[in-house]
């Protein structure tokens, strides 16, 4: 328990020195798989799963298998986004990975100052990442991604390079893990107006807990602890919690909650369902199949679609 009370304090001591602003580049904020969606983004501490690769790099460590996953978004107003993620242990070396994400924001028409039509242009952007985990001894693993990314509207674009930071900490006894990772350190190599943004740094830290005897993965994830409040209590109100029951070999459902998309969600004195979100996974023999429905209240939701396969 002393290691996991140095953990903690280095991640606390280290959000406090920190500071991010909110940048361009958000599109990495995105949860990245249906089964990711469905937790709502509480997947830094999970495991064997090669999109934990965007959460955490250290967890791509726990790979048992070498996996594949390609993900589809609906997202809304017509944006579509991907993902594509791999992963596998390489004996003597570690476990390595690599991933794709994705987003078109569509065609947009071209107009001068007196609002004549000119014609279209798009928006898109794409990020890649690469990423290499090895144990520090047998309970901790540590991760480090690299990380290219490009942003485009109509003739112009941006890149940036980026790296990621990871470690998860495992405890079989209890089943229980701990991950905590830094996202996103790094700056814009080509920028839109001559101005250089920040990215979309972010510090979490995850806790994933499966009680004896009952069926369910139990996570709860800080997010943006980097960012500053009016007191340092409110760096912590920025969670969100997810379960996955398994239901049966095959089958799994998930809910998830977000409570700060809730509260900024809420019109008036109801959010509705926003922040809250609902999935289910069907695992036949190498393949899994996921699905993930991300309310925003009055604003509609989100579905995503997922598949994994053992390689």
């Amino acid at each position: 328990m002393k290691r996991i009370f140095y953990i903690l304090t280095f991640v606390g001591y280290t959000s406090v020195k920190l500071f991010a602003q909110q940048g361009t580049y958000d599109f990495l904020r995105i949860d990245v798989s249906a089964r990711a969606a469905a937790l709502n983004g509480s997947f830094v501490s999970m495991k064997d799963d090669p999109n934990v690769l965007f959460y955490n790099p250290a967890s791509i460590g726990t790979l048992i298998t070498p996996k594949v996953s390609v993900c589809y978004v609906n997202h809304v107003m017509d944006v579509n986004a991907g993902t594509l993620s791999y992963g596998q242990n390489i004996e003597g070396i570690g476990s390595i990975g690599a991933g794709v994400i994705y987003m078109n924001y569509g065609s947009f028409s071209r107009t001068d100052e007196l609002l004549n039509v000119l014609g279209t242009f798009n928006a898109a952007e794409l990020a890649f990442v690469a990423g290499i985990a090895a144990h520090y001894d047998d309970d901790i693993l540590i991760g480090i991604n690299a990380k290219y990314i490009y942003s485009s509207i109509a003739e112009y674009n941006s890149t940036a390079l980026a790296v990621d930071l990871g470690f998860l900490y495992d405890i079989p006894s209890q089943n229980l893990t701990i991950g905590g990772s830094a996202l996103n350190i790094g700056k814009q190599l080509k920028t839109y107006a001559g101005v250089n943004e920040p990215l979309p740094f972010d510090i979490k830290l995850g806790i994933t807990k499966r009680p004896e005897h009952l069926p369910v993965y139990l996570n709860i994830d800080f997010h943006r602890l980097n960012e500053s409040g009016d007191n340092f209590l409110d760096r912590f109100s920025n969670f969100t919690i997810g379960a996955e029951f398994l239901m049966s070999k095959s089958l799994r459902l998930r809910v998830g909650y977000y409570n700060k998309q809730r509260k900024e969600l809420k019109t008036g004195t109801s959010a509705g369902l926003g922040g809250f979100s609902f999935g289910i996974g069907l695992v036949l023999k190498d393949y899994q199949i996921d699905y993930a429905y991300n309310s925003y209240g009055d604003f509609g939701g989100i579905q995503r679609f997922s598949l994994c396969i053992n390689l």
